[in-house]
C-alpha cells in the first residue's frame, strides 16, 4: 500500500519555494506563477486517486492554485518580483549576445513580460540594433569580421540571409555588412563594455 500524500501545498510551503526559485533563478510574475502551477501539477498527479477522492484533490489543488496566486502577488508588492529589471537585464543580456531586437521582444513575451514593459526596456530607437547585428556577424565571421576575400553576389546574400533570419531589418544588415572593419570592432567593443 502506497504512503498517503502529503497535505497539499499551503501558502507557506509555496512562499518557501518561489523564495527558492528566487534565489537561483531571475523570474517574472508570470514565469514564477507557473513554477509554483508546476509544483502544485505534480503534487497532484502523486496524490492521484479514483472518485470522491480525486474531487477533493482537484478542490485541494485549485486552492493550492489561488495560495501561489496570492504568493506571486506578495513578493511582486515587496519588490523581489519586477517584471521591468528582468526585462531591462535581460534586453540588455540578448542584444551583447547578437539578439536582434524582435528575437529579443519574442524571448521576453515567451517569458511572460508584456509588451509595454518589452518595449521600454529594448528601447523605442533600437539603437544597439546595429550593434547586435556586428555582435551576430563578429561571431559568424562574415562582414567586416570576415577574413578572406570579399564574396561574390551569392556570398553576400548569403551573409545578408544569416542576419534576416536572426531577425535584423535589411537596412541594418546591409550596414553591418558594410561598414568597414575597423569601425565595426569599436562599436561591439563599446556594446560589451
Amino acid at each position: 500500500m502506497a504512503p498517503p500524500p502529503d497535505d497539499p501545498p499551503g501558502q507557506a510551503r509555496l512562499h518557501e519555494a518561489a523564495l527558492r526559485h528566487l534565489a537561483r533563478y531571475a523570474a517574472t510574475a508570470a514565469g514564477l506563477t507557473r513554477v509554483l502551477d508546476r509544483r502544485i501539477a505534480r503534487w497532484a498527479r502523486e496524490a492521484g486517486a479514483d472518485g470522491d477522492e480525486a474531487a477533493r484533490i482537484e478542490a485541494a489543488a485549485a486552492e493550492a492554485r489561488r495560495a501561489a496566486r496570492a504568493v506571486v502577488a506578495r513578493l511582486v508588492a515587496a519588490g523581489a518580483v519586477d517584471d521591468a529589471a528582468f526585462a531591462a537585464a535581460r534586453a540588455k543580456r540578448l542584444a551583447r549576445s547578437g539578439r536582434s531586437r524582435r528575437a529579443a521582444a519574442a524571448h521576453l513575451a515567451a517569458r511572460g513580460v508584456d509588451a509595454e514593459t518589452a518595449g521600454a526596456a529594448l528601447g523605442a530607437d533600437g539603437g544597439d540594433e546595429l550593434a547586435s547585428a556586428l555582435v551576430l556577424a563578429r561571431r559568424r565571421r562574415i562582414g567586416p569580421f570576415r577574413t578572406g576575400e570579399a564574396p561574390d553576389a551569392e556570398g553576400r546574400m548569403r551573409e545578408l540571409a544569416v542576419l534576416a533570419r536572426a531577425g535584423f531589418p535589411r537596412e541594418v544588415a546591409e550596414r553591418a555588412l558594410r561598414m568597414p572593419g575597423e569601425e565595426a570592432a569599436e562599436i561591439v567593443a563599446a556594446l560589451l563594455r
